[in-house]
Protein backbone atom coordinates (compact mmCIF):
# COMPACT_ATOMS: atom_id res chain seq x y z
CA UNK A 1 0.00 0.00 0.00
CA UNK A 2 1.27 3.38 -0.76
CA UNK A 3 2.24 6.08 1.85
CA UNK A 4 -0.18 9.15 1.10
CA UNK A 5 3.20 11.22 0.24
CA UNK A 6 3.45 8.42 -2.46
CA UNK A 7 0.19 8.84 -4.03
CA UNK A 8 -0.83 10.70 -7.17
CA UNK A 9 -1.45 14.46 -7.15
CA UNK A 10 -4.96 13.46 -7.94
CA UNK A 11 -5.06 10.84 -5.10
CA UNK A 12 -4.05 13.63 -2.28
CA UNK A 13 -6.63 16.06 -0.98
CA UNK A 14 -5.70 19.38 -1.56
CA UNK A 15 -2.23 18.58 -2.94
CA UNK A 16 -1.97 22.17 -4.28
CA UNK A 17 -1.34 23.06 -0.90
CA UNK A 18 1.32 20.98 -0.87
CA UNK A 19 5.11 22.97 -0.73
CA UNK A 20 8.10 22.56 -2.96
CA UNK A 21 9.89 20.36 -1.24
CA UNK A 22 6.75 17.45 -0.25
CA UNK A 23 5.34 14.79 -2.12
CA UNK A 24 6.46 12.19 -4.41
CA UNK A 25 6.34 14.56 -7.44
CA UNK A 26 8.13 16.87 -5.36
CA UNK A 27 11.35 18.53 -7.80
CA UNK A 28 12.98 18.86 -4.17
CA UNK A 29 12.27 14.86 -3.03
CA UNK A 30 16.42 13.94 -3.76
CA UNK A 31 17.64 17.18 -1.25
CA UNK A 32 15.32 15.64 1.63
CA UNK A 33 17.85 14.48 3.69
CA UNK A 34 19.79 17.47 3.71
CA UNK A 35 17.30 20.74 4.51
CA UNK A 36 19.26 23.98 4.41
CA UNK A 37 19.81 25.11 8.07
CA UNK A 38 17.19 26.46 10.43
CA UNK A 39 18.81 29.52 12.17
CA UNK A 40 21.43 31.76 10.88
CA UNK A 41 23.09 34.50 13.21
CA UNK A 42 24.62 37.93 11.51
CA UNK A 43 26.43 40.42 13.16
CA UNK A 44 23.07 42.86 13.26
CA UNK A 45 20.03 40.07 12.88
CA UNK A 46 18.91 36.30 13.31
CA UNK A 47 17.65 34.24 11.04
CA UNK A 48 15.24 31.10 11.70
CA UNK A 49 12.57 28.81 9.91
CA UNK A 50 9.49 27.54 11.75
CA UNK A 51 7.11 25.55 9.62
CA UNK A 52 7.28 27.72 6.12
CA UNK A 53 8.01 31.06 7.72
CA UNK A 54 11.64 32.83 7.43
CA UNK A 55 11.81 34.83 10.68
CA UNK A 56 14.13 37.93 10.07
CA UNK A 57 14.61 39.99 13.93
CA UNK A 58 16.69 43.12 14.15
CA UNK A 59 19.02 41.98 16.75
CA UNK A 60 20.82 44.76 18.35
CA UNK A 61 18.36 46.03 21.05
CA UNK A 62 20.45 47.63 23.27
CA UNK A 63 20.91 50.60 20.14
CA UNK A 64 17.50 50.46 19.12
CA UNK A 65 18.69 47.68 16.26
CA UNK A 66 19.90 51.28 14.72
CA UNK A 67 21.23 50.52 10.99
CA UNK A 68 25.40 49.77 10.52
CA UNK A 69 27.47 48.99 7.58
CA UNK A 70 26.51 45.38 8.23
CA UNK A 71 22.67 45.81 8.09
CA UNK A 72 22.31 46.27 4.39
CA UNK A 73 24.35 43.01 4.02
CA UNK A 74 22.95 41.09 6.45
CA UNK A 75 19.26 41.49 5.28
CA UNK A 76 20.16 40.75 1.60
CA UNK A 77 22.38 37.61 2.63
CA UNK A 78 19.07 36.51 4.91
CA UNK A 79 16.59 37.07 1.88
CA UNK A 80 18.74 35.07 -0.19
CA UNK A 81 18.51 32.14 2.13
CA UNK A 82 14.87 32.28 2.52
CA UNK A 83 14.38 32.83 -1.26
CA UNK A 84 16.09 29.28 -2.12
CA UNK A 85 14.73 27.66 0.67
CA UNK A 86 11.90 25.77 -0.65
CA UNK A 87 10.60 25.31 2.74
CA UNK A 88 9.67 29.21 2.95
CA UNK A 89 6.33 30.67 1.56
CA UNK A 90 6.79 34.37 3.33
CA UNK A 91 9.21 35.92 5.52
CA UNK A 92 8.50 38.27 8.57
CA UNK A 93 10.73 40.86 9.62
CA UNK A 94 10.63 41.84 12.98
CA UNK A 95 12.83 43.37 15.58
CA UNK A 96 14.05 42.02 19.41
CA UNK A 97 13.64 45.08 22.43
CA UNK A 98 11.77 48.21 22.66
CA UNK A 99 11.29 48.69 19.00
CA UNK A 100 11.69 47.75 15.24
CA UNK A 101 14.34 49.88 14.09
CA UNK A 102 15.47 53.78 15.25
CA UNK A 103 17.23 54.52 11.59
CA UNK A 104 20.81 54.69 11.15
CA UNK A 105 23.81 54.83 13.82
CA UNK A 106 24.00 57.95 12.86
CA UNK A 107 26.18 59.62 16.54
CA UNK A 108 29.11 58.00 15.54
CA UNK A 109 28.90 59.59 11.49
CA UNK A 110 27.38 62.93 13.68
CA UNK A 111 30.23 62.95 16.41
CA UNK A 112 33.08 61.76 13.76
CA UNK A 113 33.55 58.50 15.26
CA UNK A 114 35.87 56.11 13.68
CA UNK A 115 33.90 53.17 13.79
CA UNK A 116 30.50 53.06 15.07
CA UNK A 117 29.83 49.70 17.09
CA UNK A 118 28.92 46.28 15.76
CA UNK A 119 30.18 46.72 11.77
CA UNK A 120 32.01 43.89 10.49
CA UNK A 121 35.43 44.92 9.34
CA UNK A 122 35.80 42.05 6.67
CA UNK A 123 32.94 42.62 4.57
CA UNK A 124 33.19 46.76 4.89
CA UNK A 125 37.08 47.89 5.62
CA UNK A 126 38.49 49.69 2.75
CA UNK A 127 35.20 50.32 0.95
CA UNK A 128 33.10 53.39 0.60
CA UNK A 129 30.71 51.23 3.82
CA UNK A 130 33.95 52.12 6.10
CA UNK A 131 32.86 54.61 8.56
CA UNK A 132 36.52 55.72 8.67
CA UNK A 133 35.90 56.43 5.21
CA UNK A 134 32.46 58.44 5.72
CA UNK A 135 34.07 59.92 8.49
CA UNK A 136 36.19 61.65 6.10
CA UNK A 137 34.16 62.54 3.83
CA UNK A 138 31.90 63.74 5.85
CA UNK A 139 34.46 66.87 7.47
CA UNK A 140 33.10 70.12 7.10
CA UNK A 141 37.25 71.36 6.86
CA UNK A 142 37.37 68.63 3.57
CA UNK A 143 35.88 68.57 -0.08
CA UNK A 144 33.01 66.02 0.09
CA UNK A 145 32.91 63.55 -3.02
CA UNK A 146 29.38 63.01 -3.82
CA UNK A 147 29.72 59.84 -5.21
CA UNK A 148 31.47 58.54 -2.20
CA UNK A 149 28.26 59.23 -0.64
CA UNK A 150 26.17 58.01 -3.42
CA UNK A 151 27.92 54.72 -3.40
CA UNK A 152 27.46 54.13 0.15
CA UNK A 153 23.82 54.97 0.64
CA UNK A 154 23.13 53.30 -2.47
CA UNK A 155 24.33 50.00 -1.49
CA UNK A 156 22.72 50.32 1.76
CA UNK A 157 19.17 50.93 -0.53
CA UNK A 158 20.05 47.82 -2.53
CA UNK A 159 20.21 45.63 0.98
CA UNK A 160 16.79 47.03 2.12
CA UNK A 161 15.27 46.67 -1.50
CA UNK A 162 16.16 43.09 -1.15
CA UNK A 163 12.90 42.91 0.92
CA UNK A 164 11.15 44.06 -1.94
CA UNK A 165 12.96 41.93 -4.71
CA UNK A 166 12.57 38.98 -2.76
CA UNK A 167 10.66 36.48 -4.78
CA UNK A 168 8.03 35.67 -1.54
CA UNK A 169 6.20 38.13 0.55
CA UNK A 170 7.51 39.76 3.04
CA UNK A 171 5.45 41.04 6.19
CA UNK A 172 7.30 44.00 8.58
CA UNK A 173 5.79 43.57 12.14
CA UNK A 174 6.20 46.99 13.80
CA UNK A 175 6.78 48.16 17.87
CA UNK A 176 8.02 50.74 19.58
CA UNK A 177 9.37 53.36 16.92
CA UNK A 178 10.62 52.73 13.10
CA UNK A 179 11.70 56.11 12.38
CA UNK A 180 14.10 57.44 9.82
CA UNK A 181 16.58 54.78 8.16
CA UNK A 182 13.74 52.29 9.89
CA UNK A 183 11.87 53.44 7.65
CA UNK A 184 13.24 52.97 5.08
CA UNK A 185 13.50 48.99 5.42
CA UNK A 186 10.18 48.69 6.72
CA UNK A 187 8.25 50.79 3.24
CA UNK A 188 10.20 47.53 0.74
CA UNK A 189 8.57 45.30 2.33
CA UNK A 190 5.11 43.97 1.15
CA UNK A 191 2.83 44.62 4.02
CA UNK A 192 3.23 46.10 7.26
CA UNK A 193 1.26 45.61 10.45
CA UNK A 194 2.16 47.55 13.71
CA UNK A 195 0.88 48.12 17.02
CA UNK A 196 -1.08 50.95 17.66
CA UNK A 197 1.28 52.95 19.31
CA UNK A 198 4.47 52.57 17.14
CA UNK A 199 6.01 56.04 16.22
CA UNK A 200 6.51 56.00 12.76
CA UNK A 201 8.30 58.72 10.69
CA UNK A 202 11.63 60.47 8.81
CA UNK A 203 12.36 63.36 11.76
CA UNK A 204 15.62 63.84 9.70
CA UNK A 205 13.91 65.73 7.19
CA UNK A 206 14.04 68.95 9.92
CA UNK A 207 18.45 68.95 9.00
CA UNK A 208 20.66 66.42 7.83
CA UNK A 209 18.60 64.07 5.69
CA UNK A 210 16.19 63.10 3.02
CA UNK A 211 14.59 59.86 2.75
CA UNK A 212 17.13 57.79 0.42
CA UNK A 213 14.86 55.22 -0.87
CA UNK A 214 12.07 57.87 -2.28
CA UNK A 215 9.28 55.31 -1.07
CA UNK A 216 7.02 57.46 0.68
CA UNK A 217 4.53 58.78 -1.83
CA UNK A 218 4.57 55.54 -3.62
CA UNK A 219 3.20 53.95 -0.44
CA UNK A 220 0.96 56.74 0.93
CA UNK A 221 0.45 59.24 -2.02
CA UNK A 222 1.59 62.74 -2.52
CA UNK A 223 -0.22 65.33 -0.11
CA UNK A 224 0.43 62.65 2.90
CA UNK A 225 3.96 62.10 2.46
CA UNK A 226 4.40 66.14 2.49
CA UNK A 227 2.27 66.00 4.99
CA UNK A 228 5.27 64.04 6.87
CA UNK A 229 8.27 64.90 5.54
CA UNK A 230 7.42 69.11 5.47
CA UNK A 231 7.47 68.68 9.11
CA UNK A 232 9.71 65.19 9.96
CA UNK A 233 6.88 64.84 12.20
CA UNK A 234 5.75 61.17 13.21
CA UNK A 235 2.24 58.67 12.66
CA UNK A 236 1.48 56.27 14.95
CA UNK A 237 0.70 52.57 14.19
CA UNK A 238 -3.23 53.48 14.01
CA UNK A 239 -2.82 56.28 12.26
CA UNK A 240 -0.62 54.17 9.34
CA UNK A 241 -3.06 52.06 9.16
CA UNK A 242 -5.87 54.42 8.32
CA UNK A 243 -3.30 56.08 6.13
CA UNK A 244 -3.10 53.15 4.08
CA UNK A 245 1.04 52.44 5.29
CA UNK A 246 0.27 49.77 7.07
CA UNK A 247 -2.59 47.02 6.59
CA UNK A 248 -3.56 46.11 10.12
CA UNK A 249 -2.70 47.62 13.58
CA UNK A 250 -3.51 45.88 16.95
CA UNK A 251 -2.56 46.62 20.48
CA UNK A 252 0.47 45.99 21.72
CA UNK A 253 0.26 42.91 23.77
CA UNK A 254 -2.46 41.53 20.37
CA UNK A 255 0.08 42.48 17.78
CA UNK A 256 1.99 39.16 18.04
CA UNK A 257 -1.10 36.88 17.61
CA UNK A 258 -2.40 39.20 14.53
CA UNK A 259 0.64 38.67 12.84
CA UNK A 260 0.98 35.41 13.61
CA UNK A 261 -2.43 34.43 12.81
CA UNK A 262 -1.73 36.52 9.00
CA UNK A 263 1.77 35.18 8.04
CA UNK A 264 0.34 31.58 8.83
CA UNK A 265 -2.59 32.35 6.24
CA UNK A 266 -0.15 33.16 3.92
CA UNK A 267 2.25 30.21 4.40
CA UNK A 268 -1.05 28.06 2.90
CA UNK A 269 -0.93 29.51 -0.05
CA UNK A 270 1.32 27.48 -3.01
CA UNK A 271 5.20 29.28 -3.08
CA UNK A 272 4.45 29.58 -6.94
CA UNK A 273 1.13 31.37 -6.96
CA UNK A 274 2.22 33.68 -4.29
CA UNK A 275 5.40 34.58 -6.23
CA UNK A 276 3.68 35.38 -9.39
CA UNK A 277 0.96 37.30 -7.88
CA UNK A 278 4.02 39.33 -5.88
CA UNK A 279 5.83 39.76 -9.36
CA UNK A 280 3.12 41.09 -11.08
CA UNK A 281 1.85 43.80 -8.47
CA UNK A 282 5.56 44.69 -7.96
CA UNK A 283 5.27 45.69 -11.44
CA UNK A 284 2.98 48.37 -11.32
CA UNK A 285 5.34 49.94 -8.67
CA UNK A 286 8.38 49.92 -11.03
CA UNK A 287 5.89 51.56 -13.63
CA UNK A 288 5.56 54.33 -11.04
CA UNK A 289 9.11 54.68 -11.47
CA UNK A 290 10.80 53.83 -8.04
CA UNK A 291 14.22 53.20 -9.07
CA UNK A 292 14.00 57.04 -10.28
CA UNK A 293 12.72 57.99 -7.06
CA UNK A 294 15.33 56.57 -5.05
CA UNK A 295 18.36 58.08 -7.31
CA UNK A 296 17.03 61.47 -7.10
CA UNK A 297 16.11 60.99 -3.14
CA UNK A 298 19.48 59.19 -2.64
CA UNK A 299 21.07 62.36 -4.33
CA UNK A 300 19.31 64.63 -2.02
CA UNK A 301 20.32 62.94 0.94
CA UNK A 302 23.56 63.20 0.94
CA UNK A 303 23.41 66.88 -0.18
CA UNK A 304 21.24 67.30 2.85
CA UNK A 305 24.30 66.09 4.94
CA UNK A 306 26.68 69.07 3.31
CA UNK A 307 24.55 72.05 3.41
CA UNK A 308 25.66 74.89 5.58
CA UNK A 309 23.04 73.67 7.78
CA UNK A 310 24.11 70.13 7.61
CA UNK A 311 27.48 71.21 8.43
CA UNK A 312 26.07 73.02 11.34
CA UNK A 313 24.11 70.00 12.80
CA UNK A 314 27.14 67.50 12.47
CA UNK A 315 29.54 70.17 14.00
CA UNK A 316 26.72 70.87 17.10
CA UNK A 317 26.96 66.97 17.14
CA UNK A 318 30.24 66.62 17.59
CA UNK A 319 30.48 69.87 20.03
CA UNK A 320 27.93 68.52 22.56
CA UNK A 321 26.81 64.72 21.42
CA UNK A 322 24.18 63.39 18.86
CA UNK A 323 21.51 62.92 21.44
CA UNK A 324 21.67 66.94 22.35
CA UNK A 325 21.53 68.00 19.18
CA UNK A 326 18.91 66.08 18.24
CA UNK A 327 16.87 67.80 20.85
CA UNK A 328 17.85 70.79 19.89
CA UNK A 329 16.75 70.10 16.16
CA UNK A 330 13.06 68.83 17.59
CA UNK A 331 12.63 70.67 20.76
CA UNK A 332 10.87 73.77 17.78
CA UNK A 333 8.12 70.85 16.85
CA UNK A 334 6.97 69.73 20.49
CA UNK A 335 8.60 66.30 20.36
CA UNK A 336 9.64 66.59 23.71
CA UNK A 337 6.82 67.59 25.20
CA UNK A 338 4.49 64.81 23.23
CA UNK A 339 6.91 62.01 24.43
Amino acid sequence: MSTESEKSAAERPAAWREGWDEGIDSLYAATRDTPPPDSLEFPTLTYEVTGRIARITFNRPKQGNAITADTPLDLVASVERADLDPRVHVILLSGRGKGFCGGYDLGAFAERSQRPEGDGPDRVRDTPLDPRVQAANHDPSGVWDPMIDYAMMSRYNRGFASLMHANKPVVAKLHGFCVAGGTDIALHCDQIIAADDTKIGYPPTRVWGVPATGLWAHRIGDQRAKRLLFTGDCITGRQALEWGLAVDAAPAEELDQLVEDYVARIAQMPVNQLMMIKLALNSALHAQGIANSALISTVFDGVSRHSREGYAFQTRSATVGFRQAVRERDEAFGDQKKS
